[in-house]
C-alpha cells in the first residue's frame, strides 16, 4: 500500500519519550492501571480473557474426566451442575465474546483506519475496569456457594428453586454487558469519524467491516440481556411473578428475552472470527481478496438477519407452528451470508501463493471446523430433525464447533498472525505448527463423537447416562486431552517467544495493511505522520493474482 508513512520512518523514530513502543513509553504498574493507550488496553483484555480461558478450560476437561465412566467418577451431582455451569458462564461471557473486540479490536483497529487512538480513550479504560467488575462478581461464586442453572439462568429453577448464587452471577454477567455495549460505541464512532485521509469504507481491511457489524449487534442486542437479567434478579429478590407462572407470569417469556440476545451474540462471537479469517487467507496466500463487498455486506446481513432468528432455540417450547416455520425460514436464510464468506475465502485461496505457517494453519482448521459446525447447524434448524435432537449432544458439539471451531480457532490465528506486531517478537513456527495439529486432532476427536452420541440419543447436561453411551464418551475425553495438550504448547510457544524469541520486521508476513507499516511493538502514537491511504489493503501484486 503506498502511504506517506514508511516503514523506515518509524523505525526510526526516537528510542524514549515521544515515538517510544507502547510497552517501554512508561514503566510502572499504575501507567497500566491508567492508561488510555488503546494497545495497552488490548494487551490487558488479552490477558484478562487468557486468564479466564484457562479457568473456563480447565473446569471442560474436569467435566470430560466426570464422563468418562456412566457414575460418579470424580464429584457429586451438585458438584458437577455447578462445574458445567461456570464452564458456560466463563468461557461465554469472560472469554468469547470479548476476547477478539476486546483484545485485537483495542489494539489494532486504531491503527488498521491510521488513528491514533479510539474516539473516546477514557471510556476504553472504563470499559476494561467494567469487564474486571463483572469478572469478579460471576467467579465470587466459586467461593460463595457456586451456581448450578446452567449458564441460561433458565426460570423458575434460577429463580424460585436453587439457593445457589444466581444473584452475583447474574449481577456480573449484567456488568459485563455494560462493558460490551461501551467498546461496541467507541468502535463505531471511532471507524466513522478517525479513519485516516484516503481510507473509505471500501478501501478498510475486511477486519474492520466484521468489528462494525460486531458493535451494532452489541449495542442493540446487550441492553435486552441487561433488562432480562435484571428482571430475573428482581424476580428472585422480591418474588414479583414476571416468569411464575403461579403468580401470572410466563417462564417461556424469560426464553424469548434471553435468546433473542443470546443468538445474536453468537454472531458478536463469530463474526470478529470470520474478520480475521479474511486477514490471514488474503496475506497468507498473497491474493487479492475474492468478492470484497461481497463478504463486507455479508458481515452486515448476518448482524442484522441474527437478530430474527432467536426462536429456533424454542421449538420445543409450544410456540405456534407459523412462528415455528418462520423462524426455521430464518435460520436457512441466515446461513446464506456465511457461506458466501466461506465460498470467497476458497476461493481466494485459489492459485494463491499459500505459506502453510501457524496463521494459515489455523485458517484453513477453522474453515473446515466452521464448515462442519455451519452444515451440522442446518439439522437444527429443520423443525422434525430438531424435535431428535433438541438437548442432546449433538447441540452441544454443533455450537462447540461454530463457538471453539470457529471463534476460537479464529481468534488463535489471529493472535499468531498479529503477535509479532503486539509483541516485537518472531515465535518458533515449528511448535506452533505442533500446537495447531494437535489443537486441531483434538478438537476432533472430543466434539464429532459427540454428534454420534447426539444422534443416539445422549441428553446433554446429564451427570449419569447408559452403558451403552460410555466407549464414545471416553474417547470424546481422550481428545480433550489431546486437545488440552495443543494449548499447553501454544502457551509454552508463546513464553518462550517473550523470553527468547527473535526481534520481528515490521512487516513480516508482507501485509498492506496499515498495522504492518508501523514497528514492531508500534510506538505509542500509532504513527510518526498521519498516513494517507492511495491503495486498498489487499493489492497484492502476484502473478498469480
Amino acid at each position: 500500500m503506498s502511504q506517506t508513512v514508511t516503514t523506515l520512518d518509524v523505525n526510526t523514530a526516537p528510542a524514549g519519550g515521544h515515538g517510544a513502543d507502547y510497552i517501554r513509553a512508561q514503566s510502572g504498574i499504575m501507567s497500566w492501571l491508567t492508561t488510555v493507550d488503546h494497545k495497552r488496553i488490548g494487551l490487558m483484555y488479552l490477558i484478562s480473557t487468557f486468564i479466564a480461558f484457562g479457568m473456563g478450560g480447565l473446569f471442560a476437561l474436569i467435566l470430560r474426566l466426570e464422563l468418562l465412566t456412566p457414575k460418579e467418577t470424580l464429584m457429586s451431582a451438585n458438584t458437577y451442575n455447578q462445574m458445567f455451569t461456570l464452564h458456560g458462564a466463563v468461557m461465554t461471557f469472560l472469554f468469547i465474546i470479548p476476547s477478539i473486540p476486546g483484545a485485537l479490536g483495542n489494539f489494532l483497529l486504531p491503527i488498521m483506519i491510521g488513528a491514533k487512538d479510539v474516539a473516546f480513550p477514557k471510556l476504553n479504560l472504563l470499559s476494561l475496569y467494567l469487564y474486571w467488575i463483572g469478572a469478579l462478581f460471576t467467579l465470587s461464586s466459586l467461593v460463595t456457594g457456586g451456581i448450578d442453572t446452567g449458564w441460561t439462568f433458565y426460570v423458575p429453577y434460577s429463580s424460585t428453586v436453587t439457593t445457589t448464587s444466581v444473584l452475583s452471577v447474574t449481577f456480573g454477567v449484567f456488568i459485563l454487558g455494560f462493558s460490551s455495549v461501551l467498546t461496541g460505541l467507541n468502535f463505531i464512532v471511532t471507524m466513522h469519524k478517525l479513519r485516516a485521509p484516503g481510507m473509505g469504507w471500501y478501501k478498510m481491511p475486511l477486519m474492520l467491516w466484521a468489528i462494525y457489524a460486531t458493535s451494532i449487534v452489541q449495542i442493540l442486542a446487550t441492553p435486552v440481556l441487561g433488562i432480562t437479567l435484571l428482571l430475573l434478579i428482581a424476580e428472585r429478590a422480591f418474588n414479583i411473578g414476571i416468569f411464575d407462572p403461579a403468580l401470572g407470569g410466563d417462564p417461556v417469556l424469560y426464553q424469548h428475552f434471553f435468546w433473542f440476545y443470546s443468538h445474536p451474540a453468537v454472531y458478536i462471537m463469530i463474526l470478529p472470527g470470520m474478520g480475521i479469517i479474511s486477514e490471514l487467507i488474503a496475506v497468507h496466500a498473497r491474493r487479492r481478496i475474492f468478492g470484497y463487498k461481497a463478504i463486507a455486506f455479508s458481515s452486515i446481513a448476518i448482524a442484522l438477519v441474527g437478530f430474527l432468528v432467536w426462536g429456533h432455540h424454542m421449538f420445543t417450547s409450544g410456540q405456534s407452528e407459523f412462528a415455528a416455520i418462520m423462524f426455521s425460514f430464518l435460520t436457512f436464510l441466515v446461513a446464506i451470508p456465511s457461506g458466501v464468506k466461506v465460498f470467497n475465502w476458497t476461493a481466494t485461496l485459489w492459485r494463491g501463493s499459500i505459506s502453510f505457517n501457524a496463521p494459515m494453519l489455523y485458517a484453513l482448521s477453522f474453515l473446515i471446523l466452521f464448515s462442519i459446525g455451519g452444515l451440522t447447524g442446518v439439522f437444527l434448524g429443520m423443525l422434525s430433525v430438531d424435535l431428535h435432537l433438541h438437548d442432546t449432544y449433538f447441540v452441544v458439539a454443533h455450537f462447540h464447533y461454530v463457538m471453539v471451531g470457529g471463534t476460537v480457532i479464529a481468534f488463535m490465528g489471529g493472535l499468531h498472525h498479529w503477535w509479532p506486531k503486539m509483541t516485537g517478537k518472531m515465535y518458533s513456527e515449528k511448535l506452533a505448527a505442533v500446537a495447531c495439529v494437535l489443537i486441531f486432532i483434538g478438537f476432533n476427536v472430543t466434539f464429532f463423537s459427540q454428534f454420534v452420541l447426539g444422534s443416539r440419543g445422549m441428553p446433554r447436561r446429564y451427570y449419569n447416562y447408559l452403558d451403552q453411551f460410555q466407549p464414545l464418551h471416553a474417547f470424546s475425553t481422550v481428545g480433550s486431552w489431546i486437545l488440552g495438550t495443543g494449548f499447553l504448547v501454544m502457551t509454552i510457544c508463546f513464553i518462550r517467544s517473550l523470553r527468547s524469541g527473535a526481534p520481528a520486521p515490521a512487516n513480516p508476513w508482507g501485509g498492506l495493511s496499515l498495522e504492518w507499516t508501523t514497528a514492531s511493538p508500534p510506538i505509542t502514537e500509532n504513527f510518526v505522520r498521519t498516513p494517507v491511504v492511495t491503495k486498498g489493503a489487499y493489492d497484492f501484486n502476484t502473478e498469480n493474482a
